[in-house]
């Protein structure tokens, strides 16, 4: 009997949507697994208000895999004005996730609802139950709490580490159990595109979900960011981004790395609409080499809005002819 292959795609931020919105008319079968430790805008809000795990990124990862009318999707996404002051800046679909969390007694229960609700092709699952801080150490020496403080510091980041947000009794963040079941089952783990220190690590810090990726019989694939973000990569190559990774989790764990190589053209980007990032991400195969990664370069590359973006459909059918080739 045919099986469907098994992506689960890790991540947070805007990237992790667009490749799930690529994979979702796919013959796959998809998991997303996204990070509970975001702390800005309205996801951090709720989060401070209610004590919710942030519903953001899971908002917008429902949004992609979901096979709702336009319509009905344009409502979960609307966001408030900033002048309705007692809702301003919250969009409807955080508030529904708040509610729901509140309602089943928590979020990874509220988004399996949600998920059959919203008529989901694959699964959505919050990295951990409850919501996590992100904790950072800088080359200086000096530590910040808060994925929002972390990334406002504008410092080089040695290291970060995630500990559960009312972490008062010492306890480790523990990730859900389905979460390690995707991993042990995936024939291919996804890595990004994203922030390196704030929506792909988080997720690997918590112990058992980094041993599980580490020990996966299934290729890791990264996708490298096309442009360095500003408090977090600046400067880095693409060989910078995939050390980072293997140094938190203690060993060579990425198989391949997309890059893109199609260069982006001077003066399009607009770095006042994109204030977050920097310049194009350098490139350094022979250091991807070095850590026994395969490289795939080539043009990934979409302009849109003065902006710098990965092209869904060819970054997609990248990912698909890996898993043939590693399958077939």
């Amino acid at each position: 009997m045919f099986r469907k292959p098994k992506i689960v795609v890790i991540g947070g931020g805007t990237g992790l949507p667009v490749v799930l919105r690529g994979l979702r008319d796919k013959d796959v079968d998809i998991t997303a697994v996204v990070t509970v430790a975001d702390d800005g805008g309205s996801s951090g809000i709720l989060r401070n208000y209610i004590n919710v795990v942030p519903p953001g990124d899971i908002r917008n990862g429902l949004v992609a895999l979901s096979e709702l009318p336009q319509l009905e999707l344009d409502v979960f996404q609307y966001r408030f004005n900033s002048h309705d002051q007692f809702f301003a800046g919250h969009a409807i679909g955080n508030l529904i996730i708040s509610a729901l969390s509140e309602m089943k007694g928590g979020i990874f229960t509220a988004v399996q609802e949600l998920s059959a609700m919203m008529k989901i092709n694959g699964h959505i699952y919050p990295v951990a139950n409850e919501p996590l801080t992100l904790n950072a150490e800088f080359t200086d020496g000096t530590t910040i709490r808060g994925e929002s403080e972390i990334t406002a510091a504008h410092k080089q980041i040695k290291r970060v580490w995630v500990t559960p947000a009312n972490d008062g009794d010492g306890h480790q963040a523990k990730p859900v159990p389905e979460v390690i079941q995707a991993i042990k089952e995936a024939d291919q783990i996804v890595l990004g595109p994203g922030s390196l220190f704030t929506s792909i690590l988080p997720n690997l810090m918590i112990d058992e979900v980094g041993r599980a990726v580490c020990e996966s019989k299934a290729e890791v694939v990264y996708i490298c960011n096309i442009m360095t973000q500003k408090g977090e990569t600046d400067h880095f190559t693409d060989a910078d981004h995939v050390r980072v990774l293997n140094r938190h989790l203690g060993k060579n764990f990425i198989n391949t790395v997309l890059v893109n190589i199609r260069p982006v053209p001077k003066n399009y980007i607009d770095f006042q609409a994109w204030n977050e990032i920097s310049q194009p991400v350098g490139h350094d195969f022979q250091g991807l080499r070095d850590q026994g990664c395969r490289v795939i370069s080539s043009n990934f590359l979409s302009l849109k809005d003065n902006g710098a973006f990965h092209d869904r459909d060819l970054v997609v059918a990248e990912l698909i002819n890996r898993l043939h080739q590693v399958h077939d």
